[in-house]
């Protein structure tokens, strides 16, 4: 075959590659393989190219459409999103915490209503790098810890390296974090890398991590990779979720819970 016919092969390919990517937005490298009969390499050196031009981000998996990409909102916007189901989330992510516990505490806007649902609780110590859940808390409550580190306004948490210099001295029985996207393929996603990089440093300290996360959440997702199936010991979500999902997720060791 010539050159002038494998060019405009790949170019029909990379065109029907946008079109699917506008469909459904995240796609997995394996997805778009079955669909077009093309080898797994043939369709990362297309992602690639499609990247290239600005048509996509790539990543762990697959790839992102940029039309109509996920933005993370501003805060208060994000807390008026799913009132009622991050109160339940909340609400069953609280009856986890023992006396005694120490307890990680991001920035999520799920993870914020649990801080309002620990702040009688003087038998906790609590570590945050959330500047709305210790405004919460500072009135009393439990013993607080914060990170320290470079003010994100947009989620009003402390990210970046000189989190780790805290992060690095603790050990917590249990992190509860929040997230803009979490799929199968693409595991634990946020549009930000300094948010990236002090969630899995929260993570990486604490026994068990517990994803907070509304359905609207689940099957999306953001920019950067956090964390995979495997740092998850739980997800608490609401009852909106997909059996099929759920089924999904459980055979990759997650616990989910739905309230």
């Amino acid at each position: 075959m010539s050159n002038r016919n494998n060019k405009d092969l790949a170019a029909k390919r990379r065109e029907t590659m946008r079109k699917i990517l506008r469909e459904r937005h995240v796609v997995s490298v394996t997805e778009f393989s079955r669909t077009l009969r093309v080898s797994a390499a043939t369709v990362r050196r297309d992602l690639l190219a499609l990247e290239r031009n600005g048509v996509l981000q790539r990543v762990h998996g697959g790839a992102v459409s940029r039309d109509g990409a996920m933005e993370e909102p501003v805060f208060d916007d994000k807390t008026a999103r799913a009132v009622r189901e991050k109160r339940r989330i909340a609400a069953a992510a609280a009856r986890m915490v023992g006396r005694g516990d120490s307890v990680f505490l991001d920035g999520g806007s799920t993870v914020l209503a649990l801080a309002l649902l620990l702040r009688e609780r003087s038998d906790i110590t609590i570590v945050t790098n959330s500047l709305r859940v210790a405004v919460e808390l500072s009135g009393g409550g439990p013993r607080l810890i914060l990170t320290g580190g470079e003010l994100r306004r947009l989620s009003q948490t402390f990210v970046g390296p000189l989190t780790g210099f805290l992060l690095e001295q603790i050990q917590a029985h249990i992190a509860f974090v929040g997230t803009l996207g979490l799929t199968v393929e693409n595991g634990m996603t946020t549009t930000d890398p300094n948010e990236a990089f002090t969630k899995r440093l929260i993570m990486a300290r604490a026994r068990r991590t517990v994803l907070l996360a509304d359905s609207t959440k689940i099957g999306r997702t953001s920019f950067v990779h956090f964390g995979d199936s495997k740092n998850i010991h739980t997800l608490i979500t609401d009852s909106n979720l997909r059996a099929a999902t759920a089924r999904t997720l459980r055979k990759q060791g997650i616990r989910v819970t739905t309230v």
